[in-house]
């Protein structure tokens, strides 16, 4: 039997999966499910080549994991083939709890953390596989003693935005995202139970840094990619309010579920809940991007003016004006767009809301009152990034920027 299952990657080129209990976990209908999960959401209505998966950065993160365990055993750390491949299934399957367009509807059906969901479905997998994934839920929840594991699944520094920095770089052709991440996992050590970086790679921490920051503001907060996730909320927020209404709306049974019914976290661990024959993970895990996309295009013949026209709009790409600023916008001028938009589509003043949004967005590169970058020094002693970064201001980094915005229909005249 082969040990081993090579992948062409467009990223990283030709990439190995070991046999075992990590194929299994990728041949498993619920992390195929990842592969109708767009990683970008939206932001293909701005960069077209933005169709890539969540499915393709569950490899590509595994893939870094892998590197990265080598690296540090390289370098004296013992790390034996039951922690390496935990790490590996811990990495594989931290995105799993994602729903329909990623974050860009995270609380919308679902009013749970994506983060949530993916421990619930590695419990799951668990008690399916007889406890063989204990050792990878507890570096995944950093309940294991080896907590450098736990930061190379989930920290400033970890394998998760070393591979989403430069994937979705190369899928939107934004060059700023470009990231050194073999040469920044090359640098990685080991001290004292926490992950840190070789002084001499601090100029490709610097440059990560940098490239996150740019992403962040010519990707994921893209004015334009923002007001498609704008319209796309409200056109949620409208369905579940008709739903609430008992109003009949089209959806597949997941989603007509998720719609009609409000579900918390602990229904999602209850297998006793269920519906159409399964529990609510198992909705949950039959829920994807061609399930809202399907509701959206029949919802534009739908009878309620407000649900239609959104729908309509997104269908036609006809998206949200998006003004971002430095301050608050005047309530004067909400106001008055909400009063255009009621007389301009015959509809009350109170679903005006759905057109008119007004509220902040923030961008953090760095965040020093989390989990930090720490640098090795050539005499072993480790300090903080902003104590030793020399090429720019790392402080200029760390702080959170935030922005105000305010979306309205192109076609009304402020």
């Amino acid at each position: 039997m082969k040990t081993r299952k090579i992948i062409n990657d467009p990223v990283y080129g030709l990439i190995e999966l070991p046999r075992g209990k990590v194929f299994n976990l990728v041949e498993h209908p619920w992390f195929q499910r990842l592969r109708r999960i767009r990683q970008l959401g939206l932001t293909e209505l701005v960069y077209p080549g933005a169709r890539h998966t969540r499915f393709h950065h569950a490899l590509g993160a595994t893939y870094l994991m892998t590197m990265a365990l080598d690296v540090l055993r390289s370098k004296g750390h013992l790390i034996n083939a039951e922690e390496s491949e935990a790490a590996i299934a811990a990495i594989l399957l931290h995105d799993m709890g994602h729903g329909p367009f990623s974050h860009a509807l995270e609380h919308q059906l679902v009013n749970v953390r994506h983060e949530q969901l993916s421990l619930v479905f590695m419990e799951a997998l668990n008690k399916e596989m007889n406890g063989a994934l204990d050792l990878a839920i507890a570096i995944f929840t950093n309940q294991y003693e080896k907590g450098y594991l736990h930061q190379l699944v989930s920290s400033q520094l970890d394998v998760d935005r070393l591979d989403y920095l430069r994937r979705d770089s190369f899928f939107t052709g934004v060059s700023e995202g470009v990231v050194s991440s073999d040469r920044i996992i090359k640098m990685l050590d080991v001290v004292d139970d926490q992950l840190v970086v070789e002084k001499k790679g601090i100029y490709s921490i610097e440059k990560f840094l940098i490239a996150r920051r740019l992403m962040y503001w010519q990707v994921y907060l893209h004015k334009t990619v923002h007001a498609a996730e704008q319209l796309v909320l409200s056109i949620l927020k409208r369905a579940v309010f008709l739903a609430q209404q008992g109003i009949d709306l089209f959806g597949t049974p997941a989603m007509r579920f998720f719609l009609y019914n409000k579900v918390t976290l602990n229904d999602f661990k209850n297998p006793d809940l269920r519906a159409h024959g399964k529990n609510v993970l198992e909705l949950f895990a039959l829920l994807d991007d061609d399930d809202l996309i399907a509701s959206i295009k029949v919802w534009v013949s739908h009878p309620d003016p407000v649900l239609s026209r959104l729908c309509a709009s997104f269908v036609n790409r006809t998206l949200f004006k998006n003004l971002i600023q430095d301050k608050p916008f005047e309530s004067e001028k909400i106001a008055q767009l909400k009063e255009k938009v009621s007389r301009a589509y015959h509809i009350p003043l109170a679903d005006a809301s759905y057109f008119v949004i007004s509220d902040t967005i923030e961008n953090s590169a760095y965040k020093q009152e989390t989990d930090k970058i720490l640098i090795k020094e050539k005499d072993g002693t480790v300090t903080e990034i902003v104590n030793v970064a020399d090429m720019l201001n790392i402080r200029a980094l760390s702080g959170t920027v935030s922005k105000y915005f305010l979306c309205y229909p192109k076609e009304i005249v402020v």
